[in-house]
């Protein structure tokens, strides 16, 4: 059985307090939801009970999901708890378990299998700049080299 790898969208559905699995997180994600139900000690209890593990992924499978996303045009809608669940998620082979978009197109381009937590999920995509003022179209920039406005991305229909 896949290690189940759980993003902060999995503790807000539910999932590790439902489920009798064994889940994995980051330190980072950790912090970022250990406000949930903190007046019970429910996701201390998951951590003492065995039922959490938290792991800090190894720099290499990090470097390997900022090149990922640097590639997927997604690494700017990435933070660090982002980044970091999915190279625990690689380091260990797991399925992840979020509804993140960002978060599934790029572990999906790194062959990850992702488990949407209440929506259908998401396909491989590919992304465009594009320059409101302009309408130019570039790839992997922030500002337009020809009227200097912010650029905007979007999905280019397959």
């Amino acid at each position: 059985m896949a290690s189940k790898v759980l993003d902060a969208t999995s503790f807000y559905a539910g999932i590790p307090f439902s489920s009798q699995e064994i889940g994995y997180t980051t330190p980072l994600v950790l912090d970022e939801v250990m406000h949930i139900k903190r007046s019970q000690g429910a996701v201390d209890m998951l951590v003492e009970s065995g039922r959490l593990k938290v792991i800090e992924p190894e720099q290499s499978f990090t470097d390997s999901v900022l090149k990922m996303a640097g590639k997927t045009g997604d690494l700017q809608q990435l933070s660090r708890e982002d980044v970091s669940i999915i190279a625990l998620c690689l380091q260990l082979g797991g399925e992840l378990v979020t509804d993140d978009f960002a978060i599934s197109n790029v572990a999906k381009h790194l062959h990850l299998k992702v488990l949407p937590v209440m929506t259908g999920g998401a396909a491989r995509v590919r992304w465009v700049h594009f320059c409101p003022g302009c309408g130019k179209r570039f790839s992997k920039i922030s500002l337009c080299p020809i009227c200097g406005s912010k650029l905007f991305r979007k999905r280019l229909r397959a």
